[in-house]
């Protein structure tokens, strides 16, 4: 009789276990060198330990409101521009982990909408930040998110923005 059992609703597929254990590291899109030894280090952890990328861009709204068609303009060249970043880095992040990224475009700033990023997709495990090598200090979003830390949900990593590649690889 124990063949003609069936499996219980707490019963899963390998590929529906497998797809929960998947460790997705998060990186935050911008301009900086250090944001591509984040990126380095994400990819390195990834595919080491079998996991995915996530790459979020956040479009700041502008300091200065434009006349309403002047905004809806800066709005869709901010867009594209997010689009095409990512794109691009995707196609890195994929050469380096065999994986395609998950992807996420937000409108607002910066460490708001990361918070809320973390908050509402609880397959993210890990944050991957990598810290300014000048001497004002690691960075706006750093500083704001060691303050917040007791607050966060999930583990953040800091990379020493000034490590070389090599050095990176050495220690994933």
């Amino acid at each position: 009789m124990a063949e003609d059992a069936k499996p219980t609703e707490d019963a899963q597929e390998p590929e529906a276990i497998e797809a929960e254990a998947e460790r997705i590291f998060l990186v935050v899109v911008d301009e900086t060198e250090e944001m591509q030894k984040a990126l380095h280090f994400a990819c390195r952890r990834a595919l080491h330990t079998g996991g995915r990328v996530a790459l979020l861009y956040v479009i700041e709204p502008p300091e200065f409101q434009h006349w309403l068609g002047v905004e809806q303009v800066m709005q869709d060249e901010a867009r594209q521009q997010a689009e095409q970043t990512l794109q691009t880095l995707a196609a890195k992040v994929q050469k380096m982990t065999t994986k395609m990224p998950a992807l996420y475009v937000r409108e607002g700033r910066r460490r708001d909408e990361l918070l809320a990023l973390i908050k509402e997709e609880p397959t993210i495990s890990l944050l991957v930040l990598a810290t300014a090598t000048d001497r004002e200090g690691p960075g706006p979003l750093v500083t704001h998110l060691v303050s917040q830390a007791g607050q966060l949900e999930i583990p953040v990593t800091l990379v020493p923005g000034g490590l070389t590649e090599a050095q990176i690889d050495a220690v994933t």
